[in-house]
């Protein structure tokens, strides 16, 4: 587990001055108001959704995909209303990883505190059952601020990015596990302590079921939720992240544990958990992220893609 930002002089070398310029840029920005940062990150949104046209299309044809009943110019709008929360997102990192703790405190709101306590007194561990919502990494600040937990994550291939969101995420979290080390991930769960789990990505055809996501009949999903349960024999709660009305803040609910989970099969745990997370989307489709490719893979391989 990785419980502290390793800094190496190697970071300092002229190749990564460019990201280093853009921390610097990163630090500034935060200091402002966050109505500023939201408007600025609202233009910032609109920019890359002209720029960045294969996301652009990856989102459309999500969208498309999930909600084939909506009519289209109610589509183009929700598609719009992402793009310009997606620049707003920029600005939830940024404060995720630099605010102050009282900062942080002044602009938040949390309900269900009382469900981890319980579970965690009662001597099991929390799986927090969490989706791609944009503002995610002001959440699991956020829940730092009373439960202290262990974030789940895949190391960042430029050392800059790694250091920077190691040391980001250890603000308010013990420690990260690479999203593939259970055993490391089970351990935490028998302490007990509280992990994240996130189950609405598309991580390839390796223990995953195809099973219906909104209406795509057939999505990649890992079942995951059911080992980390078993083994860890932790309780499953739902975590729902947003950003409040109007801008100025940021709330989370902690949802009660779910009954009955594990059950009979991790089949049918992976559906009632997809029915889940459309629960959460359904929410405020417009801060989840439908930018990843989330129907990438097909049950044949041979099967024509979604995306073209």
């Amino acid at each position: 587990m990785v419980e502290k930002a390793e800094f190496s002089s190697s970071l300092y070398h002229p190749k990564h001055w460019p990201m280093w310029f853009g921390v610097l840029l990163m630090r500034i920005t935060q200091l402002l108001p966050l109505a500023w940062q939201m408007k600025l990150g609202k233009g910032i949104g609109r920019l890359a959704m002209k720029v960045a046209k294969s996301r652009t299309h990856t989102a459309r044809r999500n969208l498309a995909l999930c909600f084939p009943d909506m009519p289209e110019a109610e589509r183009d709008q929700l598609l719009i209303r992402n793009f310009e929360e997606t620049g707003k997102a920029i600005f939830d990192t940024i404060n995720a990883w630099w605010w102050s703790d009282s900062k942080v405190q002044q602009h938040m709101q949390i309900t269900g505190k009382e469900y981890i306590e319980d579970t965690l007194n009662a001597g099991q561990g929390v799986i927090l059952f969490a989706v791609h919502c944009l503002p995610l990494e002001m959440g699991a600040r956020i829940f730092g601020q009373f439960q202290p937990g262990v974030g789940v994550y895949r190391p960042h291939n430029n050392p800059v990015m790694e250091y920077l969101q190691v040391k980001g995420r250890l603000r308010s979290n013990k420690g990260l596990v690479p999203k593939r080390d259970l055993r490391q991930m089970v351990r935490c769960l028998r302490a007990p302590e509280v992990i994240w789990y996130t189950a609405d990505q598309d991580f390839g055809r390796s223990s995953a079921v195809f099973i219906p996501f909104f209406a795509v009949q057939e999505a990649a999903t890992i079942t995951g939720a059911t080992t980390l349960a078993k083994l860890g024999k932790a309780k499953v709660l739902p975590f729902f992240v947003e950003r409040t009305e109007g801008d100025l803040g940021y709330q989370i609910e902690i949802m009660p544990p779910l009954e009955d989970f594990p059950g009979e099969d991790e089949l049918s745990d992976a559906i009632r958990g997809n029915k889940i997370i459309e629960g959460i989307i359904d929410r405020n489709r417009a801060q989840y992220m439908w930018l990843h490719r989330r129907f990438k893979t097909r049950p044949d391989p041979k099967d024509k893609s979604l995306y073209k």
